[in-house]
């Protein structure tokens, strides 16, 4: 799509974006894009703090769950303070608030977790009892089935935190997504990437995501060139995945999709968080829409049921209370 054929351009467009240094980066890039796009648009960025920046403590699962990153930037956009937001997509809840639409899916960058470490090569050098950081339930859960012998520990706060506390010695070794390590440039931090035969990643990993105003047709067209579909259906597949399921913070649910000969081929795992009971399923479908990628993630999802997937996530939802979220 060519931004010329629009009747109109973007005079002033103000992007809503967390504070740490990673979204920062992310709010620039998406500028920059922008920029390229409508030289004369003055794209400005306006950085908040929010609950999930704040809440350090404890683990997402237990004070509610990753919407904790996202709701004061919705705040922004349901005001008129910013246009657009940019996200993360493995922070975004499955279920946006109505009258939020996610009009943009970027092209992705690596999907696949990293192991940090300042004395070892790999998980598998990690002597017994080494402490290993993560936020995660998915990668702590993974973690526990491969690496029994290690102790996980939870790991919050932005990138540069988390590296920060691991400098100091508090851990052996820290789990990351290796975009995030990619875009701010780290990429020396990372000891090892992990395969995702045994780290599968998280529904939408590695990708960003636009959410804007569901009424802002004008934005959604100004924005439709930055959207990568071949990267939208994979996410989109993962995405059905985890919402057919209910997941959420407090479940260890992976879904993984990629291409292969014009094939969208779709991996998910629910387990348990000490690993002990861990379902497999996979699909795939040739050529798929965005339409015929969300009904492999459905299919994907009902194979997971059929395993008994769903008693894992009532379990663990109902073990972690009311103050939980997606």
């Amino acid at each position: 799509m060519n931004p010329e054929t629009f009747d109109t351009s973007p005079h002033t467009l103000v992007i809503a974006s967390r504070e740490s240094r990673l979204a920062m980066w992310q709010a620039e890039h998406v500028r920059c894009a922008l920029h390229k796009l409508y030289p004369s648009c003055d794209v400005k960025i306006l950085g908040m703090t929010t609950r999930g920046d704040q809440i350090l403590d404890r683990t997402l699962s237990k004070v509610g769950g990753k919407g904790l990153f996202v709701k004061e930037l919705e705040a922004a956009l349901a005001d008129g303070r910013a246009d657009l937001a940019v996200h993360s997509l493995k922070d975004v809840p499955m279920e946006l608030p109505e009258g939020f639409a996610l009009s943009t899916i970027m092209e992705r960058e690596d999907p696949r977790d990293a192991f940090v470490s300042n004395d070892f090569a790999s998980l598998a050098a990690l002597p017994p009892g080494s402490v290993v950081g993560t936020s995660s339930l998915r990668r702590e859960s993974m973690l526990r089935a491969r690496f029994p012998h290690l102790v996980v520990q939870p790991l919050r706060g932005n990138l540069d935190t988390r590296l920060a506390k691991l400098d100091r010695g508090e851990y052996a070794g820290i789990i990351l997504a290796a975009a995030g390590l990619k875009r701010l440039g780290l990429d020396a931090r990372i000891r090892a990437l992990i395969d995702p035969e045994d780290s599968l990643p998280a529904a939408g990993q590695g990708a960003l995501g636009i959410e804007i105003r569901a009424d802002r047709a004008d934005l959604a067209r100004w924005l439709a060139p930055l959207h990568h579909e071949h990267t939208a259906a994979a996410v989109e597949a993962e995405r059905m995945v985890s919402r057919a399921l209910g997941g959420s913070c407090e479940v260890p649910l992976a879904a993984h999709a990629t291409w292969h000969d014009g094939a969208l081929h779709l991996r998910g795992i629910v387990a348990t968080p000490d690993g002990q009971r861990v379902l497999h399923a996979h699909g795939s479908a040739p050529a798929p829409t965005v339409e015929r990628a969300i009904e492999l993630g459905r299919e994907v999802a009902t194979a997971l049921e059929a395993q008994g997937a769903l008693e894992i996530v009532r379990s663990l939802n109902t073990a972690s209370g009311p103050a939980a979220g997606a």
